[in-house]
């Protein structure tokens, strides 16, 4: 039997056996679902069960159990809410299991859809439904009281957004080797015009299609069944996930871009149709959801030169990589045009 690359599914069995007697039913197979610079991500099966194995990417410099430990506690505090999260089955913080943190949860059957390509065939009024069903979403998760579900020390709220602006300018000047015109006077206008954050609450931090399980359900409704990768999660500004979501549904504009976005997919609601419904379903004011959705796009022009960065300098290889770099003016004008426009 093969391993896949990280994960001894003999020692897995051993620690599942040992911790969950009974849990496992049959020899363990496995395969990597997702690798790269994030977190790993393996499909496990008895044959009977399926489940889902989370671990730091290989050669991490500290496989630390920071993050695991954090997804693990922010998946089991939302777990009994109705927020829906995979059920957490162990957290392993002893590296010498399987030479890393890892923790292992319940298998969700659902489709991430990424691009316009793989959302096409529901037709436009599915895709319609699951993106609202979006919004939706996370209206449910930005309800939950953080300290009811063990949660209330889970991030600082206090100076999150100045935090965050800090966080991704000192990210911006770790991979400047090039012009990149407006990019400072973006960031600059984010800083003059911080708004005022809402009560806090539980941030995704990634939040989008492409991040969350979608399955249609026997009344041919598609319904969001798992919202997954909760490695940027924290307490904080709410608004935050939703400049993301808005910034995610505007449409680039550019023939065969190298990043795909499902925002062309016919029957795809417009970023201010998302951001109405969620003001509407959540009750929070959003009259400054101009600047997180500029910080959304300042974010994101930031980790595209990063990855453009690293493949200049032969860091990173695959298709796609050598066009990153057109996008990020794209995103960098996009931010101004945003804050110009309110």
């Amino acid at each position: 039997m093969s391993h896949p690359p990280g994960l001894d599914l003999d020692q897995l069995r051993a620690h599942l056996d040992r911790e969950r007697p009974g849990l496992v039913a049959g020899p363990l197979t496995g395969r990597l679902i997702e690798g790269g610079r994030s977190n790993l991500t393996y499909q496990v099966s008895d044959g009977t069960t399926t489940w889902v194995v989370r671990r730091p990417p290989l050669g991490h410099v500290l496989a630390t159990a920071h993050d695991m430990k954090r997804e693990h506690r922010v998946i089991a505090g939302l777990h009994p809410t109705n927020v829906p999260v995979p059920e957490p089955v162990l957290l392993c913080e002893d590296q010498e299991v399987i030479g890393a943190p890892f923790y292992v949860m319940e298998f969700v059957d659902g489709t991430p859809y990424r691009t316009e390509q793989e959302l096409a065939p529901l037709g436009p009024e599915r895709t319609r439904a699951a993106v609202l069903g979006l919004v939706d979403t996370l209206v449910d998760l930005h309800a939950v009281d953080p300290a009811a579900v063990g949660l209330g020390d889970f991030g600082r709220p206090e100076g999150f957004l100045d935090r965050q602006l800090r966080r991704w300018g000192k990210q911006l000047d770790a991979s400047r080797n090039r012009e990149l015109p407006g990019i400072d006077e973006l960031q600059a206008a984010l800083g003059r015009a911080l708004p005022t954050s809402p009560a806090p609450t539980i941030v995704h931090g990634d939040y989008r299609l492409d991040n969350v399980l979608v399955r249609q359900d026997p009344d041919g409704v598609d319904r969001i069944k798992a919202i997954l990768d909760w490695e940027m999660s924290t307490l904080g500004d709410p608004l935050t996930d939703v400049g993301l979501l808005a910034m995610y549904s505007a449409r680039l504009d550019m023939p065969d871009s190298p990043i795909s976005t499902t925002a062309s997919a016919p029957g795809h609601p417009s970023p201010a149709e998302l951001i109405e419904r969620y003001a509407e379903r959540s009750g929070r004011d959003v009259s400054a959801i101009a600047w997180y959705t500029a910080f959304a796009w300042f974010k994101l022009a930031v980790i595209l030169e990063g990855i453009h960065y690293r493949y200049t300098l032969g860091q990173t290889v695959g298709a796609g990589f050598d066009r990153i770099g057109e996008l990020v003016p794209v995103f960098i004008a996009h931010g101004l045009n945003t804050l110009k426009e309110g």
